[in-house]
């Protein structure tokens, strides 16, 4: 059953509609304060949500203390089918551009509290007829691709994917204010008064500043500090401190020092916490699908995907509860076997080191040759070491080197590549072709036509990136959803909180919050949900997913 939702000014509808999204039966109309109790309701009965947006609805179920099953979020798989090359033929595909294809960033500028239902400003994708029709238009495409279960699949994942996001942001991540304050405080210095720099970070810079004999030296400007350097006889072209590290110089030592604790204030400093630690929570603001690949971004300043090691001790679960944190190992690398059925590939990885697995097959020296090998067929090295091994790599695994190679050779042509359950890349835009097509002109020069093949070259790079890093986010997708549903089928009834329940993600990472009791089942859970969303996608292929489980009661300790 499916039951489309959409707002009216006397509060909202909700409809019925079968498998093709034709209404049946009357729709029910019910005020703002009365739709969490009919939900909830409803919810017995095991529907799909249809809606316009996960972010505009389902935050104000959940703070009403209602969370739901499933749903279609109909801005998301609008995304994927426009641009899929499964639907490529569909109506949905062809029509004009309209407010469900706004960026998924554009759709969030929203405050950071939510009011319950605030559909003070209804847009045009909010209105009934557009919704419903959107969800048939939809269901149209996917009856019609050339394979509808795979981007059905993709679909149901990527809404189940903004729902685990809505839900780790209602949680939020247990967080330690004091333990944070005196992580900076160890690092910078005491919390200076406005305007000021933190004693050790401004004693850095005056190190800096004499090293460097420029009294008025302001480092975050990097014009000035290129400047500086060359003064001092440093010609570098960046103020990146890889290029800075080979540098040998009284100057560097302090300006690295600088740059790190400099970084630690402004990502995650006070200002930082003010702002996005509430109540003992960080409220994590994830973009689903706002990567082009289909990775999740993140916004609202809290940099939910960039949480770095050196605060991650401020992370602390409540007491007499504990956190199973759980990465994928080397994901990439093996989506690529996956994803080509090299089966030599596969079995590298069966012991568990996928690396180690690729020395034992005589392909490669070393384990650190491996990687800058596996790193290079994903990446599209083609000198140095990684283009050096590329060869003996190819040797070896013909079959996902080939992958990788024709995923290459496709961008270069302008074409477009498709991950294994239906997300496609973007075509190269006008100024890309143009180039192209000036370079093979009659009166074509060496420079447009090397300028063209450096611009094919890059688009191939991402081509071939694309189809592992956009595979390996649907097994992402897939493994949080099961993992969801897991956590819920075992938590007896409780409240999302009272449970064991997912509170972060970063990209191939998951941490579950669970009473310590719990832990046994949680990581059992963690691992089934993995190998499930492995068969998902590759059936009875013989590639492994191994995690790294650690059980700790602050993040920081897990690595």
């Amino acid at each position: 059953m499916h039951v489309v939702l959409f707002p009216i000014s006397a509060g909202v509808v909700l409809q019925t509609v079968d498998d093709a999204g034709s209404p049946v039966g009357d729709a029910i109309t019910v005020t703002v304060a009365e739709l969490p109790t009919l939900v909830a309701e409803l919810e017995l009965q095991h529907p799909r949500w249809v809606w316009g947006d996960t972010t505009r609805w389902y935050p104000s179920l959940l703070a009403a203390g209602v969370r739901v099953e499933r749903c279609v979020d109909l801005r998301l798989s609008h995304a994927i089918l426009r641009g899929s090359s499964l639907t490529a033929g569909s109506s949905l595909a062809g029509a004009p551009a309209s407010s469900w294809d706004r960026g998924a960033l554009e759709t969030l500028e929203r405050p950071a509290e939510h009011t319950l239902f605030d559909f003070d400003e209804i847009t045009e994708d909010d209105r009934g007829e557009d919704a419903l029709a959107e969800f048939a238009a939809q269901r149209a495409a996917i009856a019609g691709a050339d394979d509808p279960a795979r981007i059905g699949l993709l679909l149901a994942a990527e809404s189940a994917g903004a729902l685990v996001a809505a839900e780790m942001m209602h949680a939020g991540l247990p967080w330690r204010e004091d333990i944070h304050n005196a992580i900076l405080e160890s690092h910078l210095g005491a919390r200076p008064a406005p305007g000021e720099r933190p004693a050790r970070l401004d004693a850095t810079l005056q190190r800096l500043r004499q090293a460097l004999e420029a009294p008025t030296l302001n480092p975050d400007s990097p014009s000035e500090l290129l400047k500086a350097l060359a003064v001092a006889g440093l010609m570098v072209t960046s103020t990146r401190s890889w290029e800075l590290k080979k540098l040998t110089h009284p100057a560097i030592e302090p300006l690295l020092e600088y740059k790190k604790m400099s970084r630690l204030l402004t990502a995650n400093g006070w200002h930082w916490l003010d702002s996005n630690v509430r109540q003992g929570r960080f409220h994590p603001e994830y973009v689903p699908g706002g990567v082009v690949t289909g990775r999740w971004a993140s916004t609202g300043g809290g940099g939910a995907l960039q949480l770095p090691k050196q605060i991650r001790g401020a992370v602390v679960a409540d007491p007499g509860w504990t956190f199973v944190v759980a990465d994928a190992s080397q994901l990439e690398p093996r989506i690529l076997a996956a994803l080509s059925g090299d089966r030599g590939m596969a079995e590298a990885g069966r012991a568990g080191d996928l690396y180690a697995g690729i020395v034992a097959s005589g392909a490669v020296e070393t384990r650190d040759e491996a990687k800058v090998a596996m790193l290079g067929a994903m990446y599209g090295a083609t000198s140095g070491e990684g283009g050096r091994l590329m060869p003996r790599l190819a040797r070896a695994y013909p079959r996902a080197i080939g992958m990788a190679e024709e995923a290459a050779r496709a961008g270069e042509r302008g074409e477009v590549v498709t991950t294994r359950l239906g997300r496609s890349s973007p075509p190269p835009g006008p100024a890309w072709r143009a180039t192209q097509a000036d370079a093979y002109g009659e009166t074509a020069t060496e420079a447009e036509a090397s300028r063209a093949r450096g611009q094919a070259r890059s688009w191939g790079r991402f081509t071939r990136n694309f189809i592992v890093q956009g595979t390996a986010a649907e097994w992402a997708l897939c493994w949080m959803a099961n993992l969801r549903r897991i956590l819920h089928d075992g938590a007896g009834g409780l409240w999302l909180t009272d449970a064991p329940h997912l509170v972060f993600f970063m990209h191939d990472e998951v941490v579950v919050h669970t009473p310590t009791d719990r832990v046994a089942a949680v990581e059992a859970a963690i691992r089934t949900a993995a190998e499930d969303a492995g068969r998902l996608l590759f059936g009875a292929l013989p590639v492994t997913f191994p995690l790294t489980v650690a059980i700790v009661d602050d993040y920081g300790a897990a690595k």
